[in-house]
């Protein structure tokens, strides 16, 4: 239970970040931040008895440059190609990535060199480029859209219904 996630915005009810009830309980327990939404049940300890936050909302105002790009992870390529392989269509949580152009031949590690591709097809293409394997790509890849906003980490991949309320689109 300690474990599950918190929405935290910030002063102005903007979407901050995701932490975890533990760390959630502390900043209300510390009087740095108010709960907004009230999770499910109770943390007990020898003397108070918190309820779990599901969204909090800081005491104060934190200003930080926005990040106008997605990190390059593999959960992100993975989300960004919808768990499916650029090369057979396979849907699976059994991908790898792959270099469009691989690294050897002077393949950058960017969005649009790498795509998501099951372990059969990355043996099959072998370092080469799809064209020198005779294989094709479903679809080109390109930088995820978005404009540098708040948006849920790929490891969050359902969102808690009393969030949306306070999540932009």
């Amino acid at each position: 239970m300690i474990n599950l996630p918190v929405l935290v915005l910030n002063q102005s009810y903007e979407p901050f970040n995701i932490c975890r009830v533990r760390r959630a309980v502390v900043l209300l327990y510390q009087n740095k931040a108010e709960m907004l939404e009230n999770g499910s049940g109770f943390i007990h300890s020898a003397n108070f008895e918190f309820p779990v936050p599901s969204v909090i909302r800081l005491a104060f105002m934190i200003k930080r440059p926005r990040r106008y790009e997605r990190k390059l992870t593999r959960l992100e390529i993975f989300r960004r190609d919808h768990y499916t392989c650029q090369y057979c269509s396979k849907e699976t949580q059994q991908l790898t990535l792959d270099h469009v152009i691989p690294r050897y031949q002077d393949g950058q590690h960017t969005w649009e060199n790498v795509v998501s591709a099951c372990v059969a097809c990355n043996r099959r293409k072998a370092g080469r480029t799809p064209q020198e394997a005779g294989m094709r790509l479903i679809r080109q890849p390109s930088r995820p859209h978005g404009n540098g906003l708040f948006y849920i980490p790929a490891h969050y991949p359902h969102i808690r219904g009393e969030w949306q309320k306070y999540l932009p689109g």
